[in-house]
């Protein structure tokens, strides 16, 4: 991976952009917190401005690409669409037979038990809270 000044954030920016309009979204606050990310993180994409390397995936996610796609484009390459992407051929590729919905409960439910027995003098809205924000980081992660 080339170091942060030789990476061609304007390239991104520009593939960005585009992008976003062939999506019809709006460069708005609702898109923005959709993805995780603040409203001023995507400007700063869109201007050609370099942000924390671990909300590029939720760039990623927002403009419907694959995980690693805008750090391709920084490095180069070029961004890989959802829409394109092709079922994987290797056999030892495992899909959980469990529905997304029932995994995430299941997170949450698990999350929200180790934090009873162990965060004292948290609040049952602090637990929820918490183990959605968990979720929702290890799913950015693609590990659940």
């Amino acid at each position: 991976m080339p170091p942060a000044d030789e990476r061609d954030y304007e390239r991104l920016a520009t593939l960005a952009r585009r992008r976003r309009a062939e999506l019809g979204l709006a460069l708005n606050d609702v898109n923005a917190k959709a993805g995780g990310l603040s409203n001023r993180t995507w400007q700063r994409v869109e201007k050609g401005l370099e942000i924390r390397e671990t909300n590029y995936v939720k760039v990623d996610g927002l403009l419907k690409w694959a995980p690693g796609s805008c750090l391709n484009v920084l490095d180069g390459g070029d961004p890989t669409p959802v829409e394109e992407m092709k079922e994987p051929a290797a056999s030892d590729v495992q899909k959980s037979a469990l529905p997304q919905d029932v995994i995430d409960r299941q997170a949450i439910e698990t999350i929200q038990l180790a934090l009873i027995a162990t965060a004292k003098g948290t609040s049952a809205e602090e637990i929820r809270e918490m183990s959605e924000r968990a979720v929702r980081d290890l799913k950015e992660r693609g590990l659940i």
